[in-house]
C-alpha cells in the first residue's frame, strides 16, 4: 500500500528507486516520528525517474568533462547566472557580480562558476556537476518525450490509496505538471521542498499549464498544499508560493544549514513532519 509517494529533484542519474529510498526513509521517518506520529517505510514509494538522464556509452569516469564553453545560452546560462545572484546575496564569501550582463560569453559563464566554487551551497561540486545540474533542467524543460517520460514515472508510483506526494526541487515541477493534467486522480496533500515552481522567467513561465495572468493554477486533485523552504536556498530562489499559486498554499520556512537545499534536513524538518502527519490523519479521517 503506497501511502506516500516521494519524488527526487536533479542530479539522481547514478542512483535507482531502492538506493534513494534508503537514503530519504531515516530522514523522514525522524520528520514525522517528531510530531508524535509514525509511518511505516511499507507504506512509501520513490516514483524515481534520474535514469533517464543517464548518459549511455560514456566512457569517461564521471560526468563529461563539461566547462564554460558547453554550457548552452537560454536557461542553461540563465540558472547558472541566477544561483550566482542568489548565492551572493545569502553568503558574504561569495563574490557577487558587478552588473547584470545579458547574452552568452565563456567569460561571465566562467565568473559564475568560480563564484560558485567559494559557496557552501554548492560546497564539492565541479563545474561540470554544476553544468550538469543546470542541463537536466533545461532538457525537462526543452525535450517533450523526455518531460512525459519523467511525469509518466511519476504517475506510475501514484495508487489509489497514495494520501501525501512529497517532492523535491525540480520533482515539485514533475507533481505539479503531472497532478494538473490528471484531475481524476483521487484527492492527496502535495508538499513541496526547496521548490523552483514561483521562479519567473526560468520556471513559472515554462509551466505546464502556462500560469494565466501571472498566477498558477491549483491542480484539481489536491485538496491541500504546503510548499517548505529555506531562506538560504538558492535553487528555491522564490520561498514563497501562495502569492503565485493562492493563498490555499501554506508557506513555511526552515533551516537547514550549510546544505539548504538538500533533502535530508527538510525531510528531518519537524515542520515537515508536522505537515505529513496531518495529511496522513485527515486522510484517515475521511
Amino acid at each position: 500500500m503506497t501511502r506516500l509517494v516521494l519524488v527526487h529533484g536533479i542530479a539522481q542519474q547514478y542512483k535507482g528507486p531502492h538506493s534513494l529510498i534508503a537514503d530519504w526513509y531515516p530522514a523522514l521517518a525522524d520528520g514525522v516520528t517528531s510530531t508524535g506520529a509514525t509511518l511505516e517505510r511499507r507504506d512509501v514509494t520513490m516514483a524515481f525517474y534520474g535514469d533517464l538522464f543517464r548518459l549511455t556509452g560514456h566512457r569517461g569516469l564521471g560526468e563529461p568533462e563539461l566547462d564554460a564553453s558547453d554550457v548552452e545560452e537560454g536557461l542553461e546560462q540563465d540558472l547558472l547566472l541566477a544561483w550566482w545572484a542568489e548565492a551572493a546575496r545569502a553568503e558574504r564569501q561569495v563574490p557577487g557580480p558587478d552588473t547584470v550582463v545579458r547574452g552568452r560569453t565563456p567569460f561571465l559563464v566562467q565568473r559564475a562558476l568560480n563564484a560558485l566554487s567559494h559557496s557552501a551551497f554548492f560546497a564539492g561540486l565541479a563545474d561540470r556537476s554544476l553544468i550538469s545540474d543546470a542541463r537536466q533542467v533545461r532538457r525537462y524543460f526543452t525535450e517533450p518525450d523526455l518531460r512525459t517520460a519523467i511525469r509518466a514515472r511519476f504517475l506510475a508510483a501514484l495508487t489509489d490509496r497514495t494520501e501525501v506526494v512529497v517532492a523535491h526541487s525540480l520533482g515539485s515541477v514533475v507533481a505539479y505538471e503531472a497532478l494538473y493534467s490528471h484531475p481524476e486522480v483521487p484527492d492527496l496533500t502535495l508538499i513541496t521542498l526547496g521548490s523552483p515552481l514561483a521562479v519567473r522567467g526560468l520556471v513559472l513561465d515554462r509551466l505546464l499549464p502556462a500560469p494565466r495572468d501571472g498566477r498558477g493554477r491549483w491542480p484539481a486533485c489536491v485538496r491541500s498544499w504546503t510548499n517548505i523552504a529555506d531562506r538560504g536556498d538558492v535553487v528555491a530562489l522564490v520561498k514563497e508560493l501562495a502569492p503565485v499559486f493562492g493563498d490555499r498554499v501554506a508557506d513555511v520556512l526552515v533551516h537547514n544549514g550549510a546544505r539548504a537545499h538538500d533533502v535530508r534536513p527538510y525531510l528531518t524538518a519537524r515542520d515537515t513532519g508536522r505537515a505529513i502527519a496531518s495529511a496522513l490523519r485527515t486522510a484517515a479521517g475521511d
